[in-house]
């Protein structure tokens, strides 16, 4: 499987990686920022989210709407995020237009403007974004949720801040972040399609190529700690809804563990997708939910398994009776070959036919790049993922899926409802 990857790393420290794909006519343009939330000191909690929005109101030679304009103009395709430990810009284009998007987005990074007046109407905006999270019970579960689960570790503070926090953004603290973080050291700039390398390279270094003014300052951010996570068991009552929602979590393999493939597969098998023990068991075979999986979510030191489900309230409890009942099964019985080869084969098929997409490939680069320090072939994980055995996952399950360690969540009309340590006894 031929793989057109190049790489080259500025004297300033910026990263360069691209892919060709000669057979398509897209292109997909990604700036990566290697902080995140979990990277803010407590006081400035939200700030890296804050930044990602304000950032679009408005460069030194481009003003709020002509960004729109010229977003619309590139097709509409421009798309930002912040997660606990990157922050990201992509676009994806016709190949036409790559120069064009490295334009705009490279402006918008190195020469925000953040106007006054415009950094407290998005402040306005962002507190309206948390009062959606708050209408969303999934969301404001998982939110409640990751704040006792990691208890003591900005990871468990919210993306987006607080209002508290918010408000307190003004130009001269959003700019001082702005400058200590988002300098060329930090940056990752990934792309993929049909595209030449030698025209990204050149881009980056009229744009980033020159020596940062702020390179000798000290970082704003914090220097993260490993978290210890908690196992709470939170029942929060919300009379209003008609479905309960629940997580049942533990904690989890880092994203460098070898481990990793290992335990992606064990996800598929418990919860993701329809032949899932807990699709199947819970929802085909009980009728109790229409919306029950697994997933897990990994950084650099640590991670967190989760099972999700929403049911009617008076159901809940025998939800997680069922879902408590297939873990002791992996653990104690282990999976049978039938399951870990149909597990590596929906694996498979998904990572082959990601391939297809500019945009996913572009971001494997930058994952890669940000997680493990090189680039990782299809080949090689392909590879890794057949070499998984029954037992590997079945150890997995025994280290991670402890009665003492598990967690469980739960909002909705659930007067009366207990869920002791004794319900989640998975030994």
């Amino acid at each position: 499987m031929k793989e057109n990857i190049k790489v080259t790393r500025l004297k300033n420290g910026l990263t360069i990686l691209t892919e060709k794909m000669p057979d398509v006519r897209s292109a997909t343009l990604g700036f990566w920022i290697r902080k995140g939330s979990r990277h803010e000191p407590a006081r400035l909690n939200g700030i890296s989210h804050f930044i990602e929005h304000a950032i679009f109101k408005g460069t030194q030679k481009r003003s709020a709407l002509d960004i729109a304009i010229e977003t619309d103009r590139l097709g509409g395709n421009l798309d930002a995020f912040t997660m606990h430990e990157a922050v990201g810009f992509m676009a994806k284009v016709v190949d036409t237009q790559i120069s064009s998007a490295f334009d705009l987005i490279a402006d918008m990074l190195v020469n925000p403007v953040f106007d006054e007046d415009e950094l407290r109407r998005e402040q306005k905006v962002i507190i309206e974004e948390m009062k959606m999270v708050a209408d969303s019970p999934e969301d404001f579960l998982s939110e409640i949720f990751t704040k006792e689960f990691f208890h003591d570790n900005a990871l468990g503070l919210p993306i987006e801040g607080t209002q508290k926090t918010v408000k307190t953004f003004n130009q001269e603290t959003t700019r001082r972040f702005h400058e200590r973080n988002c300098r060329a050291e930090n940056i990752i700039v990934a792309s993929a399609g049909n595209i030449k390398h030698k025209q990204i390279v050149e881009l980056a270094e009229r744009f980033f190529g020159q020596k940062s003014k702020v390179r000798n300052r000290k970082s704003e951010s914090q220097n993260f700690f490993v978290p210890k996570s908690a196992a709470p068991i939170i029942i929060k009552n919300k009379k209003n809804l008609e479905q309960a929602h629940l997580i049942i979590a533990a904690p989890w393999i880092s994203a460098t563990d070898e481990r990793r493939y290992a335990a992606s597969l064990l996800v598929g098998i418990l919860g993701d997708g329809n032949s899932s023990r807990l699709w199947q068991t819970i929802r085909e075979k009980n009728g109790l939910a229409y919306s029950v999986g697994a997933s897990a979510t990994s950084f650099q030191d640590c991670g967190v398994f989760s099972i999700y489900a929403a049911a009617s309230p008076e159901k809940l409890a025998e939800v997680v009776d069922l879902s408590v009942s297939e873990i002791r099964k992996i653990k104690y019985e282990g999976i049978s070959r039938e399951e870990l080869n149909l597990v590596k084969e929906q694996t498979t098929a998904s990572i082959l036919l990601g391939l297809e997409d500019s945009s996913i490939r572009a971001g494997n680069l930058a994952h890669n790049e940000l997680t493990h320090g090189r680039h990782i072939s299809v080949e090689e994980t392909l590879r890794e993922i057949e070499a998984v055995s029954e037992e590997q996952i079945q150890a997995i399950a025994r280290e991670f899926f402890q009665t003492k360690k598990l967690a469980v969540a739960a909002l909705g009309n659930l007067d009366g409802l207990k869920i002791g340590r004794e319900r989640l006894d998975v030994s």
